[in-house]
Parts: C-alpha cells; structure tokens; sequence
C-alpha cells in the first residue's frame, strides 16, 4: 500500500520495470561496442579491451622485446591489460552506475559495483 490508501499501479511499475531492462541491456550493448586503452612502460605495450573488459588489441613497441629478458616484457603485458581493464570498469561505472542506483541502488550482479 502506498500513503493514502491508493495502490500501486501495477502496470506503470511494469512498464518502469521493463524501460531500465532496455536501458541497461542498451548501456551494455554499448559497453561491448566501446574500446579504451590501457599502457605500460611509458607505452612501449598498449592493451585495448571493450567496456566490456574484452582484450581486442595488444600493442608490443619493438623496443620493448629483449629475448634475453622475456620476463619484463610479459609484465609489461600484464600491467597494460590491467590498466585497459580498469578503464574498462570505470566506463562501467559511468555507464550502468546511474541505471543501477534507478534499480534500488544495489549491485548488479556480475558488475564490480
């Protein structure tokens, strides 16, 4: 019940329901689509995941392969992923943060917030 006696209207709630489902499912598609970097060794390695955390490109400057020194050139691998992947979640965030504090301000499963 609602104050003042009235009840809900259950097909408004319905409807509210199912236009942030598509926003969500809108602001996902667009997190798929989106691509952002992330580098390391002052960008001798470049990494380019979707918003979606989705490694898309690796970039390796030939200054940075050093047979002798393989283990250097897999951290700065790592470490380029990881920053791709952080800007990954913090477009998530931007993206699907408001649509998740319209949904009761909980988390969304399987989101980092």
């Amino acid at each position: 019940m609602i104050p003042g006696g009235g009840q809900p209207n259950m097909q408004q709630l319905l409807q509210q329901a199912q236009k942030m489902q598509q926003d969500l499912a809108a602001a996902q598609e667009e997190l798929a689509r989106t691509e952002v970097d992330g580098q390391a060794g002052g960008g001798l390695v470049k990494a380019t995941v979707t918003g979606s955390g989705e490694l898309r490109a690796l970039v390796i400057d030939p200054k940075a392969v050093d047979p002798e020194d393989t283990e250097t050139l897999a951290d700065l691998v790592v470490a380029a992923v990881q920053a791709a992947n952080e800007n990954a979640q913090a477009l998530q965030q931007q993206k699907l943060g408001p649509l998740a504090q319209g949904l009761g301000g909980g988390s969304i499963p399987g989101l980092p917030f």
